[in-house]
């Protein structure tokens, strides 16, 4: 508790506040902008968050991700569009309410929800992580790798469409984690004699080439000409009596679904959202035939459930330096950029800037609550802005900030073929975040399976010779079977079901 009021006391410095400010308008911004999520905001701005103090750049960080939360509801609501993947089930039945004339409840309800589960998973957060650190010290290197591959395997065969996509997505951000100097021969590895490349691909042009400007180039492809229809708000939105009592109870039960679902490698908050609409949709009684067309409880449970996945998250990144989710993954490079490393000794050695981290996450969750409801109008202006100019301006800014990393021209060669292969794996439907967490992780996954070979001279039964790691990889092994399993048995149900 000593620890978080200093934190407090750090937060709510002013320049600190007005970091915070930045990140959380920022976030909604970009939540807001179809096609742009926070991972690619926070990847385009770590190049230029160098010069910054680290507490200060990753509250910034920290706004940016839960506002791009918040922001992704307004354009699932209003225009049918999610502006987040996340924010994908608040437009079943938000846009519903909008073409119903109750867009502002919509609004309201998802705004509302969003506070209370953010401010409820971040008091979660603030009491379960120190826990997790005191038991994370015991860990060997045999239990870290262990965990390391527990995120490669869950983030590769959930966060896509297809489980081999995924892994093979993974593959080549491992093979690019490879490039550089061997760190116990001294050997350079797949350098292709490029002096530049002995110290690696750097991790912050690698995740600003597959998000930023990946996305950007797949994003533009697709770019359809036309106006936006978009359903106009009558009014400004809160909640009559009986809109509350219908939505606190699915606020509760998004929080409670969302945040344990964000503290493991299952697929991050688009789990939890689509888990949480099941439930509210089970739930309903006698507003279930609402479902479908306008249900409050649709909007209210999945964006609680949204926001406190997002708390999650940070659970096993903090302390454990596991990313779970993409915008994760880019978080932990500007940590890396920072020559911070995630973990149990993060609490120790960072003590201050972990607690004024999730201090300024309470900060940014009142921020947003002000910014979001009386300046919803406001935001929906952004989807204004013309489509070309807000991409080659990214492109632009990814570029600058790119070279301003190194001053080195080879880094936007990087850039550019990085780019180039982001682009492709969204063009052909491989997700890219498990690019970024191989190429994060894979190192890291390396050291430790090193290590603990070098403990046992080689013996391999040390990889499974604790019950914690025998259990981690089975979860792993589960993590590759389960969904392939359960996508068979679906084709085959529908083989049996169809006509013939």
């Amino acid at each position: 508790m000593a620890e978080l009021l200093a934190g407090f006391t750090d937060a709510l410095t002013p320049v600190n506040l007005v970091f915070a400010l930045l990140g959380v308008t920022l976030g909604t911004a970009v939540g807001v902008l179809p096609g742009i999520g926070p991972a690619m905001t926070v990847a385009l701005l770590l190049p230029l968050t160098f010069s910054l103090p680290p507490t200060s750049a990753f509250i910034m960080f920290a706004g940016i991700y839960y506002g791009g939360m918040y922001g992704g509801s307004t354009t699932s609501i209003l225009l049918n569009t999610p502006g987040e993947s996340a924010s994908v089930i608040t437009a079943v039945e938000g846009n519903k309410m909008a073409r119903a004339g109750r867009g502002a409840t919509a609004l309201a309800t998802a705004a509302l929800g969003s506070f209370v589960a953010g401010t409820i998973a971040t008091a979660a957060l603030s009491l379960l992580a120190p826990q997790i650190v005191r038991w994370a010290v015991s860990l060997g290197p045999a239990d870290y790798f262990a965990l390391a591959v527990l995120a490669f395997c869950a983030v590769s065969t959930m966060l896509g469409s297809s489980p081999l996509r995924g892994l093979g997505s993974l593959g080549l951000g491992l093979i690019l984690g490879l490039v550089g100097t061997d760190t116990l021969t001294g050997q350079q590895r797949f350098t292709l004699g490029i002096p530049q490349l002995g110290d690696g691909i750097d991790v912050v042009i690698a995740a600003v080439a597959l998000f930023a400007v990946g996305e950007t180039l797949y994003v533009a492809s697709r770019l359809r000409r036309g106006g936006i229809d978009m359903v106009p708000l009558a009014r400004a939105g809160w909640l009559s009596r009986s809109e509350l009592a219908r939505s606190w109870k699915p606020w509760l039960r998004g929080t409670a679904i969302g945040f344990p679902i964000g503290t493991i490698p299952a697929g991050g908050a688009d789990v939890a959202t689509f888990l949480s609409y099941a439930v509210e949709r089970r739930l309903a009684g006698q507003h279930r035939g609402e479902f479908g067309h306008g249900a409050i409880e649709g909007v209210a449970g999945p964006e609680a459930a949204n926001n406190a996945a997002a708390a999650g998250v940070l659970v096993p990144l903090l302390t454990l330096g596991l990313p779970t989710s993409a915008t994760a993954a880019i978080i932990l490079a500007a940590f890396q950029s920072y020559g911070i490393q995630p973990g149990p000794l993060l609490f120790s050695s960072q003590s201050a800037l972990v607690w004024t981290l999730i201090a300024s996450l309470y900060v940014g969750n009142v921020m947003l609550l002000v910014l979001n409801l009386p300046l919803v109008r406001i935001w929906v202006k952004l989807l204004r802005i013309p489509r070309p100019y807000l991409y080659a301006g990214i492109l632009t800014f990814a570029s600058l900030g790119s070279y301003a990393v190194n001053a080195s021209a080879v880094d936007q060669l990087v850039l550019l073929v990085v780019g180039l292969v982001g682009f492709a794996l969204r063009r052909y439907g491989w997700p890219v975040a498990p690019a970024v967490v191989g190429l994060i992780l894979g190192p890291i996954a390396e050291e430790n399976l090193r290590r603990a070979l070098a403990i046992s001279q080689g013996d391999l039964d040390i990889l499974v010779r604790s019950g914690f790691s025998l259990l981690v990889l089975g979860a792993a092994t589960l993590a590759v079977v389960v969904p392939a399993a359960l996508r068979l048995v679906a084709a085959r149900r529908n083989l049996v079901s169809s006509p013939q």
